[in-house]
């Protein structure tokens, strides 16, 4: 195992290059120029040639790239171009806002949507397995920007029932430790400025587990389906175990494998997703970071946070593998 675990480490650093290498590129072929984003549109020609001097522009793409892997294998992941701040600072300071969102995203989504496809494939053909597929198939088919706004609409504009955007209330003043709010409020003991920042995650972390959580219940039910048909759940249920004992002890995880497999790959949809829904709900993360980035065509971020985002999916597609072995015996890495 630790072998196969060194192995697969060291088969991520070509991954991670391939990826460098295809955002340092394709960045450099959206329309518009850096030195007249920062300048505008009535700078002289001659300022916006003194800036793209400055800031490495009128190097080939060759001289570029080389001087970024250069900091980068240093660790320095640059500046950004717009406002001069250090990338690294800004990903300390923005990845746990959105490391917390997509966490309550995830617990959403998979408590969420296993439980709907458990009960759905035990109640085959119910009012309960029909409204559920429904209800997943409409969760897939609805753009995740469309469901913010109509929540926000709904229990925030017109219903005042929960905040429509930021972290915590602006009066709230949480010392900052790790960078993970409610870990921070915690820490303090501020039970209240705790709630109150858990109330401002509810919303955005539904929004984005709706990314997730349609698909999650339809395969539960179809695994859940298949194994419930086997020997050894016929034959648990005729030694007269009950019924809760049968789907859950037995059933459900011998189901979860294709679950598994589905959640780490569907990482990179909640990280996508994150951009959409930070950007509705002002969440001061890194999606919404590299949404102004793009938009400014800010080098140095837009690279810096693809980079991370890609980094962490590699690693969690790692781990997803890792733990095939202790959700099913028979998987031995050899």
């Amino acid at each position: 195992m630790t072998a196969y675990i060194i192995r697969r480490i060291l088969g991520l650093f070509p991954v991670l290059f391939g990826v460098t290498v295809i955002v340092f590129l394709l960045i450099r072929l959206i329309p518009g120029d850096p030195a007249i984003t920062m300048l505008g549109d009535r700078a002289s020609v001659e300022d916006i040639e003194r800036v793209r001097e400055l800031l490495g522009l009128n190097d080939p793409l060759h001289i570029q790239f080389l001087r970024y892997m250069g900091r980068l294998l240093q660790g320095d992941l640059g500046q950004s171009i717009i406002n001069r701040t250090d990338i690294t600072f800004e990903l300390a300071y923005r990845l746990p806002a959105t490391i917390e969102m997509i966490t309550g995203a995830m617990i959403i989504g998979v408590l969420v949507g296993v439980s709907v496809g458990v009960v759905s494939a035990v109640r085959r053909n119910s009012w309960f397995d029909i409204v559920g597929m429904i209800g997943a198939l409409l969760g897939v088919s609805m753009p995740i920007f469309w469901l913010a706004l109509i929540l926000i609409y709904a229990l925030s504009v017109d219903a005042k029932i929960l905040p429509p955007s930021g972290r915590i209330d602006a009066q709230i003043y949480v010392p900052r430790q790790t960078g993970f709010i409610l870990l921070d409020t915690l820490l303090i003991g501020d039970l209240s400025a705790f709630f109150n920042a858990l109330w401002h995650m509810i919303l955005p972390s539904f929004v984005l587990s709706t990314v997730i959580m349609p698909g999650l219940a339809r395969i539960t039910r179809a695994s859940m389906l298949e194994v419930l048909r086997q020997d050894y759940v016929r034959t648990a249920r005729a030694k007269g175990l009950a019924e809760k004992v049968v789907v859950v002890g037995h059933a459900l995880k011998n189901a979860l494998l294709p679950v598994v497999t589905v959640i780490g790959g569907w990482l990179a949809g909640l990280l996508g997703g994150a951009i959409l829904t930070e950007t509705v709900f002002s969440w001061p993360g890194m999606g919404l970071w590299a949404y102004r980035g793009i938009q400014g065509r800010d080098y140095p971020v837009v690279q810096g946070s693809v980079l991370v985002s890609a980094t962490i999916y590699v690693f969690v597609n790692l781990a997803v593998d890792i733990l095939y072995a202790y959700i099913d015996p028979r998987i031995h890495y050899n």
